[in-house]
């Protein structure tokens, strides 16, 4: 295992500027977040154009992606310009090294069987170019339910999951056992959050989250990949971002 840093955790900034931070705080391995409706690098943009986008990182500092976060936004999967840029998006994922594509599963409440249909074309596409499609496990999503994560990664051959506790502490089901997903781990996004409303993110030490826990789990069923250090770059932050990224860091490096 190691630790890498997403670029969400430096969304508002640049993504030379993003990177710059990145490697100050002596990160050497990032995520790359690629979201439609972000100031970094774009879905539509990636997946039509990959060599351009790849022009622009190699503008940074020498940093190794360790993982690749799609977010295209509300799209219709079925029109082929999204899957065609999906086949833009793995080629662009090779060329970085990356193995493992981060997606966000459909909203909750989505139909768990169209889901499975729209998972098993993708996780196929990404099988054939050697890479893993891992999902989310957004609260927001039907993967907030452990029990339909579960389900999906049984369903479609070659899912794995991206665990982020934070979701399942702050989803509708608390008492849910997650414990069964930990083998289904591709990729982690870590935060501290607390147990009340409002507390999706707290600073380091004072939340519910236990690191030392998830890490046991992971190395259990031999984990070898990244813990994400996904602070996420809110206005509404109450602690200074970068000092609280730093602290997580040297905290899960003191894990390894």
């Amino acid at each position: 295992m190691f630790v890498a840093c997403s670029t969400l955790c430096f969304a508002r900034e640049p993504l030379d500027v993003a990177l710059r931070q990145i490697a100050e705080l002596e990160f050497d391995k990032f995520e790359l977040a690629v979201v439609e409706d972000g100031q970094h690098l774009r879905p539509s943009e990636v997946g039509d154009d990959p060599e351009a986008a790849l022009l622009r990182l190699r503008r940074g500092p020498a940093l190794i992606p360790s993982s690749l976060y799609l977010d295209f936004g509300p799209v219709d999967w079925s029109d082929p310009i999204h899957r065609k840029r999906f086949d833009g998006h793995c080629r662009f994922a090779k060329i970085l090294n990356v193995a493992v594509i981060t997606m966000t599963a459909a909203p909750a409440g989505s139909s768990v069987d169209q889901e499975i249909e729209r998972l098993r074309v993708l996780s196929s596409t990404a099988m054939r170019e050697g890479l893993v499609l891992a999902m989310l496990t957004h609260r927001d999503s039907i993967l907030g339910d452990p029990g339909v994560a579960l389900h999906l990664c049984k369903a479609v051959p070659g899912l794995g999951l991206t665990l982020d506790p934070s979701h399942y502490l702050h989803g509708s089901h608390k008492e849910a056992d997650v414990d069964l997903l930990y083998p289904y781990a591709q990729n982690v996004h870590l935060r501290d959050t607390g147990k009340h409303p409002g507390e999706f993110q707290v600073r380091i030490g004072q939340g519910q989250i236990e690191y030392a826990r998830v890490v046991n789990q992971l190395q259990r069923y031999g984990y070898n990949r990244a813990l994400t250090v996904a602070i996420l770059d809110r206005l509404e932050n109450p602690f200074d971002r970068e000092v609280e990224v730093r602290k997580l860091k040297l905290l899960l490096e003191t894990l390894l």
